[in-house]
């Protein structure tokens, strides 16, 4: 594909570059060529310049702010998406770490406003977990 596009490149000097001849035969009939016969006038070619009106390179320019607009919109959700994404990743990290936690098992407990230790029940550790497992289930891969 690249030496296509290369080999393209190069020959496009010389194809722009072509002269073209013009001729009348026997019968009168003009004619156009690449190779000149005998008697054939040079015709020098001019690339066409298309100037465009303001209106339309204000349709132009608006069409260009527009894309680069949406384009920008469209950059911004995927980021937004990959920052979600990374966020529900890291608490599903979370959840899973205090699943392997109380799976280990041991007794766990908590301070309360004074500082002293308050052990957790065996129903309440149990609840503990059915909560850890609903929440992995509903919204973790």
């Amino acid at each position: 594909m690249r030496f296509l596009l290369c080999l393209c490149m190069g020959l496009a000097p010389a194809l722009a570059s072509a002269d073209i001849y013009r001729w009348s035969d026997a019968e009168g009939k003009v004619h156009f060529s690449e190779t000149p016969p005998a008697g054939a006038q040079r015709i020098e070619v001019k690339p066409q310049v298309m100037e465009r009106d303001a209106a339309t390179r204000e349709r132009e320019e608006r069409a260009r702010q527009f894309y680069q607009a949406r384009s920008e919109e469209q950059a911004a959700a995927r980021n937004r998406a990959v920052e979600q994404q990374a966020q529900a990743d890291a608490r599903c990290a979370r959840l899973r770490e205090n699943q392997a936690a109380l799976a280990h098992g041991g007794r766990y407990f908590s301070q309360d406003a004074k500082g002293e230790r308050v052990y957790y029940s065996d129903a309440q550790i149990d609840a503990a977990r059915r909560t850890l497992d609903a929440q992995l289930a509903g919204g973790c891969r």
